[in-house]
């Protein structure tokens, strides 16, 4: 397929293909991967990763729950940044919304719909699925779906009738794309449309593709630019972007290390004291580290590199420091809001390791001690919360024995009790059960 996020290949019979999938998700219900491979050789990728990803997290048979509701879903959208380009989806997609055969949504980076829109018979239709604003649409909630798992991938996608994880979704048809803060390269949320099996399309994907770059257009000339300021984006990526004086610079992975260590580190850094964060003790190479600098230095201009020792000039603003920022400063949910991920997940050099750690553990004290259910499901649905056991159990002992949520809170509990090889009983006494 020339394009691995449209579901269908030119002259695909749809109804053929949803069978052939169909297949396939009960082929990987009862053996996973494999099987559903062996099934359906056309499966993608996209869909086959997504599907893993949301079985351990959800029965096939959930809807998602509903996190926020009248005051709490007006205040809280009306502050959210997309909310400025509300007007913009709606004359870009307004004529979709209002055809009687699809939606239009708008979800933030946790996969919370913000705004659902459309005729009022597809919307009662989509009720019973809970795809209505305030409903938590990423993969931990809803398994398989195009606004939460364009947020998980970072990218544009359609999930077509059978290759939804969740057995109420499989009528729809949808395609989503993810929106980013132009200045800091933050994801936002996402854009998406939802309706019947015609929306499979190359048109359908373009035209949210499109809409969420008009929206980051708007989003960037409504700012005004800080002249010399660099926004650094480091967090839930393994190489880092550098947005300056309107250019967006993608850095390589020794790059992104060695620049994240400038940040940590605004008094500068020798040589020495570099090559250690870097390659740690036993691993010290000189040469390879002055090369290095001197390729960083061509990439960013002499105007953002200084050395004897290195440092950064300038103003240099990075979203890991602002979530420290925002803790030192009391916010834990606004550092939440600001999380995007570990910092550079996959790098191994000894000092991106122990900031880290630092930045993660920060994080997680504060949401655990806050004892706020929105914040915890928040926590636990990061790659980084999601194995927390611990806090799983303070969610769950956090929501009353009625909440939707709960039981999916105990499933996993049970989950990771058992790959850890901890008693069961002993971890559910701790929730109360």
């Amino acid at each position: 397929m020339a394009d691995p996020w449209l579901a269908l290949e030119f002259g695909v019979d749809p109804a053929e293909r949803i069978a052939q999938v169909g297949a396939a998700h009960e082929a990987f219900l009862t053996g996973g991967t494999e099987a559903a491979r062996r099934t359906d050789r056309h499966l993608r990728d996209v869909v086959a990763h997504s599907w893993r990803r949301s079985a351990g997290l959800l029965d096939p048979e959930a809807t998602p729950p509903v996190e926020l509701t009248d005051d709490a879903l007006a205040s809280y959208r009306a502050a959210h940044p997309l909310a400025r380009v509300l007007p913009l989806f709606r004359d870009l997609l307004g004529g979709i919304a209002t055809d009687g055969a699809h939606l239009m949504a708008v979800c933030d980076a946790h996969g919370r719909l913000l705004w659902v829109e459309g005729h009022p018979g597809v919307l009662r239709h989509a009720e019973r699925m809970n795809f209505v604003p305030g409903a938590r649409w990423d993969e931990t909630h809803a398994g398989t779906n195009a606004p939460g798992t364009a947020l998980a991938i970072d990218h544009s996608v359609q999930i077509f009738a059978t290759e939804h994880f969740a057995r109420p979704v499989q009528r729809w048809t949808c395609a989503a794309a993810p929106i980013h803060d132009p200045a800091t390269g933050r994801l936002l949320g996402a854009i998406d449309i939802t309706g019947g099996d015609h929306l499979a399309t190359p048109q359908s994907l373009a035209l949210v593709r499109a809409t969420a770059r008009a929206a980051e257009a708007q989003l960037a000339a409504d700012r005004p630019v800080e002249p010399g300021v660099g926004h650094i984006a480091a967090l839930g990526r393994d190489e880092a972007e550098l947005r300056v004086d309107g250019r967006r610079i993608r850095l390589g992975r020794r790059h992104s290390e060695l620049l994240v260590l400038l940040l940590d580190h605004p008094e500068g850094r020798t040589g020495e004291q570099l090559g250690l964060d870097l390659y740690g003790d036993d691993r010290l190479h000189p040469v390879t580290l002055r090369a290095e600098l001197s390729r960083l230095r061509r990439v960013l201009g002499p105007e953002l590199l200084d050395s004897r020792p290195y440092r950064l000039r300038g103003t240099v603003r990075a979203d890991f420091r602002t979530v420290t920022e925002l803790l030192a400063g009391g916010d834990p949910a606004g550092a939440l809001d600001a999380y995007a991920g570990s910092l550079l997940p996959a790098s191994d050099a000894p000092g991106v390791t122990r900031l880290r750690r630092l930045v993660d553990g920060q994080l997680r004290a504060a949401v655990l001690a806050t004892g706020d259910p929105a914040l915890l499901a928040a926590w636990t649905a990061t790659p980084a919360g999601a194995d927390d056991l611990a806090a799983w159990q303070v969610l769950a002992r956090a929501l009353p024995p009625g909440a939707p949520r709960r039981p999916l809170a105990v499933a996993r509990i049970r989950q990771l009790s058992l790959e850890y090889g901890l008693p069961l009983a002993t971890s559910l006494q701790r929730i109360g059960n």
